[in-house]
């Protein structure tokens, strides 16, 4: 459907629709400013919060104030790049592009002030405005975000987009930025480099983008069908062919062109680029998250786990207590895992089965046998009474809170996986191993042990590289709690 309301729209119509977003961003921001110097000049003189007494109200002074930084607080972010589409509706950029501009909003008015020495403002309501500003412009521009996502559903806000190659590569591209609504693209088809390119045929639950021509046809199918953006599958081309098709595409006005990393299935981390003796050189972030993501997540995972063990300290106690009057044996059962980086560490867990669980298993030979495939037996015989019950109700994972604590693992994440399991992702481990694994994830909400492996290794490249931290959120209180009451493939 997408498909086709872009290609009834005029070619422009996407352009329209970025400039219709922009104007409502600068009127939003316009908006939410004067309310932060609203109330900052409200707690300063009416609410009692000042550093200077001496200084007096005067509304008139305080609203030409404002409506002198309004221009100049927006031209400061335009200067930053905060009405550039290619910073928007994606990432935590914008938000620290936010942050910085109103610090030098901020700062200009304190350097004009000292300047100025006729120029008289209340400190209090200057050190008030700085983070209120940033509290409010940041709110109204999460406010717009969301709007953009929901209209894109609808076909607004997307860039029509060609893709170059129709090998194994192209296919994923296609299809990860088909179903990403973040992406901010709308895929019309692909585009072979050659004649008898054979096409690469999709899975059964991917979209089956149309071919739409070669290369040749770039010019033609851009006027047809009004791309705006041509992504090119490295892996499709060959060096020549790559800088020829490189020459066409730029003579085109309007159309940008955008170079796959080659490495799409095996990466998910940012890459970099350094000039090292004027040559360009790309090098692989360590990190899937960047400094901004990190530090929400942490700070989620930090405060959520922290407030979970103080109000759940007595059912852990019960626990503990239950588990020591069922069987003999410790509490807790250390699991040795990988964390980022792929450090191992220990991740803890209330004990749910017997001491001397690896002699019981070996009188059933075929379930150890499911177990090397699975790693998960349904009807496990080395599982106690009381362990049965807190697998059903998920509650033996809860001493993994401390492992959140201690900066080991998050509320959300990948599945935590051994050293032995790493081969079963293959090249996917890199990917795995770039975010802290989580107590919960798409794989527990998703059905936990009735899937199969293979679907929990798509489960888990499916969060890393789709991570947002409303994701996050929506996992642990939309979904996390209706999965654990259900129990589905919990044992």
């Amino acid at each position: 459907s997408l498909v086709a309301n872009s290609i009834a729209r005029p070619v422009s119509a996407h352009v329209r629709h970025r400039h219709l977003y922009i104007a409502a961003l600068i009127a939003v921001d316009a908006l939410v400013l004067g309310l932060a110097f609203l109330l900052a000049y409200w707690l300063r003189f009416e609410g009692g919060v000042t550093l200077n007494p001496e200084i007096g109200p005067s509304p008139q002074r305080y609203a030409r104030l404002a409506a002198t930084l309004l221009p100049l607080w927006l031209g400061v972010f335009a200067v930053m790049r905060l009405y550039d589409i290619r910073v928007l509706l994606g990432g935590t950029e914008e938000y620290t592009r936010v942050f910085n501009a109103c610090t030098t909003g901020m700062m200009m008015v304190i350097v004009i002030s000292f300047l100025n020495p006729t120029l008289v403002i209340a400190r209090a309501w200057l050190l008030l405005s700085w983070p209120l500003s940033i509290l409010f412009v940041s709110g109204g521009r999460m406010a717009m975000r969301r709007v953009a996502y929901r209209l894109r559903t609808r076909g607004y806000f997307v860039t029509p987009a060609l893709i170059v190659g129709v090998n194994g590569e192209a296919r994923a591209l296609a299809q990860q930025l088909c179903n990403s609504r973040y992406s901010g693209l709308n895929i019309l088809g692909l585009v072979k480099v050659r004649t008898d390119d054979q096409v690469t045929p999709p899975a059964p639950d991917e979209d089956r983008l149309p071919v739409l021509g070669t290369v040749d046809d770039l010019p033609a199918l851009v006027r047809t069908h009004g791309a705006a953006d041509v992504i090119v599958s490295t892996t499709a081309l060959e060096h020549d062919s790559l800088l020829s098709l490189f020459m066409q595409v730029t003579s085109l006005p309007g159309v940008r062109l955008r170079l796959s990393s080659g490495l799409y299935e095996v990466l998910t981390t940012g890459m970099e680029v350094v000039t090292v003796g004027s040559v360009p050189l790309m090098s692989l972030k360590d990190l899937r998250l960047d400094r901004m993501e990190l530090f929400l997540k942490t700070s989620l995972d930090m405060a959520l786990a922290s407030a979970l063990l103080v109000l759940l300290s007595p059912l852990l106690a019960a626990i503990a207590l239950a588990i020591k009057l069922d069987s003999p044996g410790p509490i807790l059962y250390r699991r040795r895992v990988l964390g980022v980086g792929g450090k191992p560490f220990d991740a803890f867990k209330f004990r749910t089965m017997v001491v001397n669980g690896d002699e019981v298993l070996e009188q059933y030979p075929e379930l150890k046998a499911q177990l090397a495939n699975n790693h998960k037996l349904k009807d496990d015989p080395r599982v106690t009474r009381v362990g049965a019950f807190l697998r059903k109700t998920s509650l033996d994972e809860l001493p993994q809170l401390f492992n959140v604590l201690l900066n080991q693992m998050s509320l959300v994440g990948p599945r935590m996986i051994t050293e032995e399991e790493t081969e079963q992702y293959g090249q996917q481990r890199h990917n795995l191993l770039t975010v802290k694994p989580g107590i919960t994830g798409l794989w527990q909400v998703s059905g936990r042990s009735d899937l199969s492996y293979e679907e929990r290794v798509r489960l888990d490249m499916h969060y890393i590289r789709n991570y947002t931290i409303w994701r996050d959120l929506q996992i642990l209180f939309i979904q996390t709690l209706p999965a654990v009451i259900r129990r589905r493939g919990a044992y």
